[in-house]
């Protein structure tokens, strides 16, 4: 746990919105207690953008909740010793009151599955008049003005007839810039967007990625992006972090990330976006492989049973974490000075 102090200690200096340090979070199941987050530490600025990516299970969806303190007990926990800091209180000591003006007024989240985040019994317009009558103290007559100019400002068309209609009436990206209306309507210091380009045509996730960063920009916004996909990240995020098994594996700035790969499964899932210039034809490549079973995590490497350049060490221990600087940081036996050179992915020399 030392580099987790080290890497917090080093950001001290900065505005921090967010903090988390050693998060872990446990659900218990009839087959044993599944530990889907596993001692994970990252913090946010105040305006900044950063996304946490990796596959399905890996522990990034239940990082978000917990910010959001909507970990449901049980079967949920949220483990003692684990930390989140928002502009310095404890959000995991905060009371009914301090929480109700946390979520909405402070933070918000947009869900993947905006149909069902969306009340299907109220029109869209009331359910942004409720928030904004909620958080912002405003009027029904002057929240339902506002609800107009928020669905205008997300590129809804006829914004005054939209307002009255319910989400089984909007398309899914209508249903999501809905969902990001009602996100911004309290001018939220941060945002946490949970895979909110699913199920969306790629034309459709390109406009929605575009709004989030539009408005990020105009309204000084500190976002967190939570996707499957290193390609939807790449315009919008200003630091990524890996996440697998419940652990970071790597984290650092987008170049570092997209140029500059540390971790074989950083690279892996960069193999993975599609490319357009692909022969015809060819196939498009996979992490062969599944994920650990977490209810008995390993003690080595959570990827190493997945991974070309496994070493016994790997399997038996824990990786250490190399820093590259400048915030680069992955966790992998391969960076270490006795580790053999042979047989390595490309750039992994250079680091050594």
């Amino acid at each position: 746990m030392l580099w987790i102090r080290d890497y917090v200690s080093r950001r001290k200096t900065m505005d921090k919105i967010l903090e988390i340090e050693n998060l872990r979070v446990s659900y218990h199941t009839y087959a044993g207690e599944v530990q889907s987050v596993r001692g994970v530490s990252f913090d946010v600025e105040e305006g900044e953008a950063v996304a946490i990516v990796g596959e399905s299970g890996c522990g990034k969806s239940v990082t978000a909740k917990s910010i959001m303190r909507l970990i449901k007990t049980p079967p949920g926990e949220i483990k003692d010793g684990s930390q989140i800091l928002y502009k310095g209180k404890d959000v995991l000591k905060m009371d009914k009151k301090e929480l109700s003006e946390y979520r909405g007024g402070e933070v918000a989240i947009i869900f993947q599955d905006a149909l069902a985040s969306l009340n299907p019994t109220m029109t869209v317009g009331k359910q942004i008049v409720e928030n904004l009558m909620m958080h912002r103290k405003m009027t029904k007559a002057e929240a339902y003005k506002e609800a107009v100019n928020l669905l205008k400002m997300v590129g809804i068309p006829n914004a005054e007839g939209r307002v009255k209609q319910y989400p089984h009436e909007f398309s899914g990206g209508m249903r999501q810039r809905a969902m990001i209306a009602i996100a911004f309507a309290c001018q939220p210091n941060l945002l946490i967007a949970d895979e909110p380009t699913t199920a969306l045509d790629v034309t459709i996730q390109a406009q929605i990625m575009d709004l989030i960063k539009d408005l990020q920009r105009k309204m000084n916004t500190a976002v967190i992006l939570i996707t499957h996909d290193l390609g939807v990240v790449a315009n919008i995020a200003k630091r990524i972090v890996v996440m697998y098994s419940g652990k970071i594996v790597e984290r650092g700035s987008r170049e570092d990330i997209f140029y500059h790969p540390k971790h074989p499964y950083t690279r892996a899932l960069l193999k993975a976006v599609p490319r357009l210039d692909l022969s015809n034809k060819q196939e498009l490549a996979s992490i062969e492989g599944t994920p650990p079973d977490l209810i008995s995590p390993p003690k080595g490497c959570p990827f190493c049973t997945r991974c070309s350049y496994c070493m016994e060490i790997c399997c038996e221990e824990a990786p250490e974490v190399t820093d590259f600087g400048n915030g680069h940081q992955a966790a992998c036996w391969l960076h270490h000075p006795m580790a053999p050179k042979e047989n390595q992915p490309f750039g992994v020399e250079e680091s050594l």
